[in-house]
């Protein structure tokens, strides 16, 4: 009986996040009320504040959850994972709501109660454990700076797919990410692995 309640919650919570997503990605967070996901989730006033207090907890909870729509894909390793996980990122957005929505509130947080960096952290974090695996194996060139080149990449992807989205609705945001590589490749990769690194996109498609 407990695990069939538990199942239960989960369950629900995952229909309120998921609910959440798609308000936040068509109404932005001002825009979006507690009302419109609740009804977007199929859940009850109880349900929504047993497990989110306010909107700014599903806020935070959407933007969270960027990762998990982008890493379980990847079978890679080293830099190959890294220019990957990029890749992955750049057909998702286009198509799962809960990464839209993420990087919408994470990119425009006016109207919330304070600026909250976890998700661009939380990004860096994951690279950053990733490049000192490459690091070790010695793909990388010897002056990088893991932890610079990391949030370096955060902060490029985000500019990316802002300006992506601007001029093609992120159309072409997957051949900007390849051209991103392109450049990037030959400062901070050895040559042998520059050349060696798979830079189809479209596999991932």
């Amino acid at each position: 009986m407990a695990r069939l309640q538990q199942d239960r919650a989960v369950k629900t919570r995952e229909a309120i996040i998921k609910g959440a997503a798609e308000v936040f990605d068509e109404y932005g967070f001002n825009g979006a009320s507690i009302s419109k996901i609740m009804k977007r989730a199929g859940v009850s006033q109880g349900a929504m504040y047993f497990h989110f207090k306010s909107k700014e907890d599903l806020a935070r909870a959407v933007m969270n959850a960027q990762p998990e729509t982008v890493v379980p894909r990847l079978d890679s390793h080293g830099l190959q994972r890294i220019v990957d996980m990029t890749f992955v990122w750049a057909w998702q957005i286009q198509r799962d709501v809960l990464l839209r929505a993420g990087v919408r509130l994470t990119n425009d947080q006016d109207g919330t109660t304070g600026r909250d960096a976890t998700p661009y952290l939380a990004w860096a974090q994951i690279l950053e454990v990733t490049l000192r695996e490459a690091q070790y194996d010695g793909e990388l060139r010897e002056f990088v700076d893991v932890g610079r080149l990391a949030e370096f990449l955060v902060g490029s992807c985000t500019g990316l797919q802002m300006f992506a989205n601007a001029v093609s609705a992120r159309e072409d945001l997957p051949e900007r990410t390849v051209e991103m590589w392109r450049i990037l490749l030959p400062g901070i990769a050895t040559q042998r692995v520059a050349e060696s690194i798979d830079l189809d996109v479209h596999r991932f498609a």
